[in-house]
């Protein structure tokens, strides 16, 4: 069956296999990023067909997704199920590219099996239905490598000839830049990858490992094409905005501030438990080098075959590369940052379990299990809500609590940060049914509550909640001097509505 799947079928099982999986996660109000920045941008798209988004402060990402979402309201309304079934088709479609690219450089069966471990990864799994940009870099991305590795000689291929297959290749990259502009990376690492190949072209037992093909270097440059795209939309981004890579104090975050050897070095650490051990993602990191510590099974008097060497030395440079310059560059250290490549050490795993374990099925089942799990129970450590099912917690306890507010305090002024402000002033957000007046602070750390508390005559009540580094509820209730009248909890977060004493 593995070797008869096409991918369309395995595109259609997939997509349907996630909205069942999401089916409650669907209508869920848009979470935190989403309604900070992806929402109203593609919003703009949809109403105005305004690329340069006037909502919220353009902050120079590329409008491919955002166009995406905007396309899907105008095909299914202006709803937020629209824009989650329409990030769920983009899961789909990677995942579909992750059963091509096992197919490619293993088997069906290990594609298979990368699929379905990728897909219940609580990362992606999380992301799958939210509107980010990762998750289309990624289907993107695995699509293009699919294109740009060297075919089998029994593989049948949806395009045919060196030259196509690099066309595709180009364009696909092209369109990851266009989804976000740190895709740019994956053609530089090639290029380089193959511009290497052609140096050590005289040295053929080196060339022989790290060499897929050798093509002469124009042909390597081809590659650096698809930027292009990427290069037009910063220049017209700068032309209506006077800004190349977004508005100053996005750059101070996400550049500026990130260029200190000690952040760089913490920041390395972190990317690199992203792709080895975040979310028990050491369960498959563990299985994997255990069984490095078995012999090769034999199919017959044949010895299981490994991912060549040269394919898995690219897959590294290509991790490795996101690693480090995604340590660089980037305020907040997110693991959705890494899904590009995130399949890619799966696989690499998978692959080597099913080489060297007997029961390899099993293997992978039970760390699927370990997936699952993580989904729904959150670590000991800290992490950002996103990063698994603790984000529908957020979203519902914020709902709840924006609802009753609605309900019970329609007229008075709310004291509350971002991203609450937000969620309380824009009713397609999904949390109230109509905006309340809203009274911003800066956050809920006891400074800036005191500093509220001296100014009690602005606002009625405050919505608060938890928050990483925060105060719990009683403290943060005792600062503002009010009497809590609604609270809830879910898996260690909590919510609460103050109603403030003017005594």
């Amino acid at each position: 069956m593995s070797r008869k799947l096409s991918p369309f079928i395995f595109f259609v099982a997939a997509y349907a296999a996630l909205l069942l999986l999401h089916l409650t996660l669907l209508d869920l109000p848009y979470y935190w990023d989403e309604a900070g920045y992806f929402i109203p941008a593609a919003r703009d798209i949809y109403a105005d067909g305004s690329f340069i988004p006037h909502s919220t402060l353009s902050n120079a990402h590329p409008p491919l997704v955002m166009t995406w979402i905007a396309v899907a309201w105008k095909l299914l309304g202006f709803h937020i199920w629209a824009a989650r079934a329409a990030m769920a088709g983009v899961a789909a479609l990677a995942l579909t590219g992750v059963y091509a690219l096992g197919r490619r450089v293993a088997n069906g069966r290990v594609g298979i099996a990368t699929a379905v471990c990728t897909a219940l990864y609580p990362v992606f799994f999380a992301q799958s239905t939210l509107a980010h940009l990762d998750m289309m870099v990624a289907a993107l991305t695995v699509w293009a490598l699919v294109f740009y590795l060297p075919p089998r000689v029994d593989e049948d291929l949806l395009i045919k000839g060196a030259g196509p297959r690099r066309a595709a290749c180009v364009l696909l990259l092209a369109l990851a830049a266009l989804a976000k502009e740190t895709a740019v990376l994956v053609p530089v690492v090639l290029c380089g990858w193959e511009l290497l190949c052609w140096l050590l072209s005289k040295k053929e037992k080196v060339a022989s490992l790290v060499c897929l093909e050798r093509r002469p270097a124009w042909w390597s440059l081809t590659l650096l094409l698809a930027g292009l795209p990427l290069a037009l939309w910063f220049a017209y981004h700068r032309a209506r905005t006077g800004y190349t890579l977004g508005n100053p104090e996005y750059f101070r975050y996400n550049v500026e501030s990130t260029l200190s050897v000690a952040r760089i070095l913490d920041t390395v650490w972190r990317r690199f438990g992203h792709v080895t051990f975040h979310m028990n993602l050491w369960a498959l990191t563990l299985a994997g080098v255990a069984a490095m510590f078995l012999k090769p099974r034999r199919d017959g008097d044949a010895e299981r075959p490994r991912i060549s060497v040269p394919v898995q030395l690219l897959f590294l440079a290509l991790i490795l590369a996101h690693v480090v310059a995604l340590s660089v560059v980037g305020g907040a250290v997110l693991a959705r940052y890494m899904l590009p490549v995130l399949p890619l050490v799966i696989m690499i795993w998978v692959s080597t379990l099913r080489r060297r374990v007997p029961a390899w099925p099993l293997a992978v089942a039970l760390v699927c299990a370990a997936f699952v799990y993580r989904s729904e129970v959150n670590p000991s450590y800290s992490f950002p809500w996103e990063e698994n099912l603790a984000y529908r917690d957020f979203v519902l306890l914020h709902r709840d609590a924006a609802s009753f507010l609605a309900e019970k305090y329609a007229g008075a002024r709310v004291l509350t940060s971002w991203p609450a402000t937000d969620e309380l002033r824009n009713p397609y957000y999904g949390y109230t049914p109509r905006a309340l007046n809203v009274v911003p602070v800066e956050n809920f750390l006891p400074p800036e509550l005191e500093r509220a508390a001296a100014r009690k005559s602005e606002y009625d009540v405050a919505f608060l909640y938890s928050s990483h580094g925060g105060p719990e509820l009683k403290e943060a209730a005792a600062l503002l001097g009010g009497r809590v009248v609604f609270h809830e909890e879910r898996k260690g977060q909590w919510v609460a509505v103050v109603e403030i004493s003017r005594q």
